[in-house]
């Protein structure tokens, strides 16, 4: 199973998200870094032992300007493999994100259309393009209204009809939370389709992701409880997960 740790960029800094309240982040206080500067923060990370990066660029997100020069500072200066949110909505803006990083976000938050999502697995590949079904508990965060009125699990299976091969379930209410995962639904994720399955939001410790392990996902992505210091790598190399 994979760790992705997660940076949230807000202003052209890192902030601590906290259950999709975004006027109410505040710049990341981190263990692990004492700088909200993206690269610094992603350095710190890649010194944790990481070799990819997830990144939530909620200035793009929220309707603003890409950070894409954050996005290449980044990599010139960590290496990472990056896997970025940038809220696209048309494939001429997921062209220009492709170039920046290894794999492009498409969140259900910012999606235009269901054959959007077609339209990008069709001209980047199935292998470069991660649909993230974007949660508020139980209902989808969605950029049209049938989305929005869909049920998760339907969702998702429509999603894997259109050869989306990886699939994030974040569920932002539980982000920055601490209040764990959501067992139950991801048990019934994982029984109702075959993509692979990353999750986000509310893992607090090392025994959260083993229980996900066991469950058979594919990938977590990561915040606050690194910078929290709640999982340490040698947390995580005790467990194989490092």
């Amino acid at each position: 199973m994979k760790i992705l740790p997660v940076i949230d960029i807000l202003g052209g800094i890192v902030v601590h998200a906290v259950r999709g309240k975004r006027k109410e982040y505040m710049p990341l206080k981190s263990v692990l870094s004492s700088s909200t500067d993206p690269v610094d923060v992603a350095a710190a990370l890649k010194a944790f032992g990481f070799g990819e990066l997830y990144v939530a660029d909620l200035d793009a997100i929220t309707g603003g300007q890409p950070n894409f020069s954050l996005l290449e500072r980044i990599v010139d200066k960590t290496g990472f493999e990056l896997m970025v949110d940038a809220g696209v909505t048309s494939l001429e803006k997921a062209e220009v994100l492709k170039s920046h990083v290894s794999k492009v976000v498409i969140g259900t938050e910012t999606l235009p259309s269901a054959s959007f999502v077609a339209e990008a697995v069709e001209y980047f590949g199935s292998e470069r393009v991660i649909v993230s079904l974007d949660l508020m508990g139980d209902k989808i965060l969605s950029g049209f209204e049938l989305g929005k009125l869909a049920e998760p699990i339907t969702f998702l299976r429509e999603l894997e009809a259109l050869r989306v091969s990886q699939i994030i379930v974040l569920d932002l209410a539980r982000v920055g939370s601490g209040d764990g995962v959501n067992i139950a639904f991801l048990r019934e994720v994982l029984s109702k389709i075959r993509a692979e399955v990353f999750v986000g939001g509310g893992v607090r410790d090392v025994q959260d992701l083993v229980d996900l392990k066991d469950l058979g996902v594919f990938g977590v992505l990561v915040a606050t409880a690194l910078h929290s210091g709640e999982i340490s790598p040698y947390d995580l190399k005790q467990v194989g997960l490092l």
